[in-house]
């Protein structure tokens, strides 16, 4: 592929994008206001937050940059609704999970090289990125970002 370095370019331009936004719309946030609902009755920006870094930690094994950091999060913001348990980590526990899973996210982009982002990634078998192609790596990061994107137009509502 011609372009495919610009690509990713823009693919890690616009993620690091969303992250920023990310951290200034959670980071700014209070301990109370972290346990709004983001609608009557919806999930909390903590619960929200708690889940993108729970999804961003199981991108690490997924990309082959590591292992996860922050599995146990899965229990408190993947596998079980808002609200469902009692024991959620603290407002300082999700900050603290959220920058770490992203440094070392950034860290392991940084050292990726275009036709890196064109592998499979580690939950698609070799015959089946075969047949499709398009399950690299850089699908996980352009689904990723949506995600994230998704998310924080709901935290905005949270905020009001």
């Amino acid at each position: 592929m011609k372009h495919e370095g610009s690509y990713v370019a823009l693919g890690l331009k616009t993620w690091n994008t969303q992250i920023d936004r990310a951290d200034k719309l959670f980071g700014g946030l209070s301990s109370e206001e972290i346990l709004r609902e983001i609608a009557p009755g919806k999930n909390r920006l903590l619960y929200l937050w708690g889940h993108l870094t729970a999804v961003h930690d199981a991108t690490l094994p997924l990309l082959s940059l590591g292992e996860r950091l922050h599995p146990e999060f899965d229990v408190a913001f993947v596998s079980n609704p808002d609200k469902s348990r009692v024991d959620l980590p603290s407002h300082e526990e999700v900050r603290q999970a959220w920058k770490r899973v992203n440094a070392e996210l950034r860290k392991g982009f940084e050292k990726m090289s275009g036709s890196d982002w064109g592998q499979r990634h580690s939950a698609v078998s070799e015959e089946d990125f075969a047949k499709d192609p398009s399950r690299n790596r850089f699908a996980i990061l352009l689904s990723r970002t949506n995600h994230l994107s998704y998310h924080l137009g709901q935290a905005v509502l949270g905020r009001k």
